[in-house]
């Protein structure tokens, strides 16, 4: 049912191409340039190789993230956000801005309760 959904639903369509536990971090990560696949590893230490490997391979395809490779030795690549990827950037303030409200709204209530005991 759900995949006839692709394309057509936004929420669903977003939702799919979104899909991944590090997808919107890694978005995060990529919105001030270029970013060595180490570097990104680096920012996110409960990350495997392998997982990060498979979420930016799924971005690629999704074509959310460009995938640069440079013929040198050391070998060097670098990942950056698309164009589509880049218009996803005032989505990710806003999540950005709802997260903070929340962690101050799960602090106020942590708080509350605290003070309940």
């Amino acid at each position: 049912m759900g995949e006839d959904l692709f394309g057509r639903c936004p929420y669903f369509t977003a939702q799919k191409v979104l899909q991944g536990k590090w997808c919107i971090l890694i978005m995060h990560y990529l919105s001030d340039g270029p970013v060595r696949f180490n570097q990104l590893l680096r920012r996110m230490p409960e990350m495997t190789h392998a997982t990060l490997s498979k979420q930016l391979k799924q971005m690629e395809q999704n074509g959310l993230v460009i995938r640069k490779e440079y013929l040198q030795v050391p070998p060097k690549v670098e990942y950056s956000l698309s164009e589509i990827g880049l218009q996803f950037m005032p989505v990710l303030g806003s999540l950005q801005q709802w997260g903070e409200k929340y962690i101050a709204y799960l602090q106020t209530k942590q708080t509350d309760q605290e003070g309940q005991l």
